[in-house]
């Protein structure tokens, strides 16, 4: 907005009215009161109308920029985003009643892909178009499923970039397909998504743990070789960490979830019209596993999951539509994530750890009461459990499940017996918001609840609530 300008002929008018005020005050006090009286209920009225306005518009400067980010902690700031404040980020205050109020009108459309990766592995791998954004929540199983991942994003990502890419943690079933294999005629030598498409933002796990906690921005040059030789950390690892500098190489901005929030403090991405995503703040952004009694006196050091319970939790607003993925997080970080965020009622919630028993909390499905989950997993698989009820999706998990809704669809279907075995359950599934926030849902495969699967008949105990 332009300064307003002074010159001497305006002083001399402002001078000119006061001197006539003053006179016409002393002449006649009553119709000088009266005149007044009239102004102050005008400019009364006036500052209702602004107020309205800033309340229902944003205000002036507000805007749907997909690259808008703003905070609900007013008194934060954050020097590691100062460089980008002019291009990348701006910083908004909203006041925690006001967080998830949808604005009037039409939103932009959400399609939310979870993507069946044809492996017999478990493995998240999510594409999301938010109006004009692509998002991509974590890269699949294994190396190889790249293929599929691009393939797939291709259909939909005709500029070659991907506007924010989360890797909620540093285990291999969510970081692969961000790798991808050696390929000497691909990107980078490597067919991962961080090589494939360039990427706008990149945001991660804040630590690495194995024996000992490693924050993972400190890394010396080298350092990850050395700690890779000596076995502190894994090659799937350190591959990420050379994807990761590939895709800053390239232009990516790189943040760690402890960047971004903290207790207290939320950052919202504005998406498009009444769409936003916001990262949801978890205690293990910050938190080693030596703080979990700072959590809650009652927990076990022994039972805190690692990488796991340090994964990054994102929820996506079309307005009052609500969507939570949670990665890999277990029992502490759910508590963590009910406990400082102001969770509301969502329509779809990405299955907590592939539906494991160890995570998808009644304490957490209870402060979102779910109407729509999907599993992503290699259902049946024994990849991950020794004991069949405890393969994903787990019966405990299932019997939590059923206490908010039927509506649960699984993407692969794997064998207890065959470790090669894989076919699609529900396939991918893709679930879409219109922009009246209208949910339509396709699959790849079939539309079958996985109540009504061949699989859960012969493999589960149906829950009562399931039986009605």
């Amino acid at each position: 907005m332009a300064k307003k300008k002074s010159s001497s002929t305006g002083k001399s008018v402002k001078k000119a009215v006061k001197k006539e005020i003053k006179k016409a005050a002393k002449k006649n006090p009553g119709v000088f009161i009266a005149i007044v009286a009239v102004v102050l209920v005008v400019a009364l009225a006036i500052s209702a109308v602004f107020l309205y306005q800033k309340v229902h518009t944003g205000g002036e400067g507000s805007s749907h920029d997909s690259t808008s980010l703003h905070s609900s902690d007013s008194n934060s700031s954050y020097s590691s985003l100062d460089s980008h404040s002019e291009s990348t980020f701006s910083e908004h205050s909203s006041s925690e009643e006001s967080e998830y109020i949808s604005l009037d009108g039409d939103s932009s459309p959400l399609s939310i892909h979870f993507i069946e990766q044809d492996a017999p592995y478990t493995g998240d791998l999510i594409y999301i178009k938010a109006g004009e954004n692509d998002i991509v929540i974590d890269g699949g199983a294994r190396k190889g499923v790249a293929a599929t991942a691009t393939s797939y994003i291709d259909n939909y990502v005709t500029d070659g970039k991907l506007e924010y890419v989360i890797a909620t943690h540093a285990h291999q079933d969510h970081i692969a397909g961000l790798i991808g294999n050696a390929d000497s005629s691909a990107p980078g030598g490597r067919t991962g998504i961080l090589y494939h498409y360039k990427v706008d933002t990149l945001i991660d796990f804040s630590y690495y743990i194995s024996d000992t906690y490693t924050h993972l921005n400190s890394w010396a040059d080298g350092e990850a070789d050395t700690a890779r030789s000596e076995g502190k950390i894994t090659q799937i690892y350190r591959d990420y960490l050379n994807a990761r500098d590939h895709a800053i190489s390239q232009g990516a901005t790189h943040y760690l979830a402890s960047e971004l929030t903290h207790e207290g403090n939320n950052w919202t991405v504005e998406l498009g019209t009444n769409l936003t995503m916001t990262l949801l703040y978890n205690f293990f952004y910050d938190h080693t596993k030596e703080d979990v009694k700072l959590l809650d006196p009652s927990y076990s050091t022994g039972n805190f999951s690692d990488q796991n319970d340090c994964s990054v939790a994102l929820l996506l607003s079309q307005g009052n539509n609500h969507m939570l993925f949670t990665g890999d997080c277990e029992e502490y970080a759910e508590a963590s994530i009910v406990k400082f965020n102001s969770l509301p009622k969502v329509k779809l919630f990405k299955a907590g750890h592939h539906g494991s028993y160890t995570a998808n909390s009644d304490a957490l499905l209870k402060a979102i009461d779910p109407d729509l989950i999907v599993c992503c997993c290699c259902a049946g698989n024994k990849e991950y459990a020794s004991n069949p009820n405890n393969s994903f999706p787990a019966q405990a998990a299932i019997n939590r499940f059923a206490k908010h809704t039927d509506r649960v669809y699984v993407t692969t279907l794997g064998s207890w017996d065959d470790k090669n075995y894989h076919t699609p359950m529900n396939g991918d599934v893709v679930v879409n918001y219109a922009v009246n926030g209208q949910e339509s849902i396709s699959f790849s495969n079939n539309d079958t609840k996985l109540k009504d699967t061949a699989w859960f008949k012969a493999n589960r105990t149906t829950p009562p609530e399931w039986t009605a």
